[in-house]
């Protein structure tokens, strides 16, 4: 662990444009930056006065409603892009990425990165021939609780993973509606959480079948992943909204740990199950009881701000740092990306209860 800087306290920062005025940037994103080695020198919108009103709340000196002269104007290391959909579903921020790769700036982008697996390669294309980065905002990979739980499974006291489950609440829309990229929209924007999980967690999925609810668009995945491991994904659509969103439990060699609500990991050490009908006792030695970990929320402390649990300033930093280093990014990458999309691109061409091959 180790303490976090203020962007202030930065030797060296990279200069920084912003595309995009919306609610979810100025709660999320915006303010992360004041933990990371950026100077905020412009800020984009379509929306003029929008734009005008971000960069004097976020410390940018000028704003611009024209990206592309923003761009040749600023000339800036590195830009951020939180933006919406096209009216036709498609993703705004895949195009506004690309003119930024053009205009020789690195890219860190909102999910989702794009609306199809063509266009990811695309970026892909984009990158390599400029030589400038691309992440996506894959928050669910720098969650302090899953980054641990990565630590756990990799460990040699866990075992071979053998199988993980994974619940989050997202429907899946009507089959003949997942040609139709606007009725998909809520599926693309929420599928790239649990599937960064999945593939942070277990590598990548070799292949998969469904089976859906149509009352409420409720379904249960089979996962094989190329490791040999199983996995099942439950998209819980129906589901109070009073309840934790989501869980993930992964299972080695008589160990399993287990995320609840995103900020709750309990570790269950490798044990043998007490000896049935003799054990006098739950309490079991203290060499092999379970682990747990959950936040405090008493103090000002950075680590129970939504901003540093969910993942958001971890993510930044990672992008920011991979920047000054000259190195590409090893989490949120164009390859996740596309292997998110596979994923998706399976939910709308294939039928429940057939299985298909990534």
């Amino acid at each position: 662990m180790t303490d976090i800087t203020y962007n202030f306290e930065y030797e060296r920062r990279l200069k920084a444009c912003f595309i995009g005025a919306g609610g979810h940037s100025y709660r999320n994103i915006y303010p992360s930056l004041r933990y990371a080695p950026v100077d905020l020198a412009a800020v984009c919108d379509v929306d003029g006065r929008r734009a005008a009103d971000y960069a004097r709340l976020f410390g940018a000196g000028r704003s611009y409603t024209d990206h592309r002269e923003m761009l040749a104007a600023e000339r800036p290391d590195v830009v951020f892009i939180v933006t919406a959909y096209h009216p036709d579903g498609r993703v705004q921020a895949t195009d506004l990425a690309q003119d930024v790769l053009a205009a020789g700036a690195h890219v860190w982008m909102e999910k989702p990165t794009a609306a199809s697996l063509a266009e990811v390669r695309d970026l892909e294309a984009a990158s390599e021939r400029h030589g400038r980065f691309v992440m996506t905002g894959l928050k669910k990979m720098f969650f302090p609780t899953i980054e641990k739980l990565k630590s756990i499974i990799d460990s040699p006291e866990f075992g071979r993973v053998s199988s993980i489950a994974l619940r989050y609440p997202q429907a899946l829309p009507p089959p003949e509606r997942r040609g139709d990229l606007v009725a998909m929209q809520g599926f693309l924007d929420h599928i790239y959480h649990p599937a960064a999980i999945l593939l942070h967690l277990m590598g990548p999925v070799d292949r998969m079948s469904y089976e859906w609810e149509p009352a409420n668009g409720a379904a249960v995945v089979s996962l094989r992943f190329r490791s040999g491991a199983i996995g099942s994904l439950h998209f819980a659509a129906g589901q109070s909204g009073t309840s934790p969103l989501e869980r993930v439990e992964v299972i080695g060699d008589r160990a399993n740990a287990v995320v609840e609500n995103g900020v709750r990991l309990t570790y269950y050490r490798r044990a043998a199950l007490p000896a049935y009908g003799r054990a006098r006792s739950f309490i079991q030695g203290d060499h092999e009881a379970p682990i747990l970990w959950e936040p405090e929320c008493s103090l000002g402390q950075l680590y129970n701000n939504n901003l540093f649990y969910l993942g958001y300033v971890p993510e930044i930093l990672h992008f920011c740092d991979s920047v000054l280093a000259g190195t590409p990014p090893s989490k949120g990458t164009l390859q996740d990306a596309a292997r998110i999309m596979a994923l998706f691109e399976a939910f709308q061409r294939t039928p429940a209860g057939v299985t298909v091959s990534l």
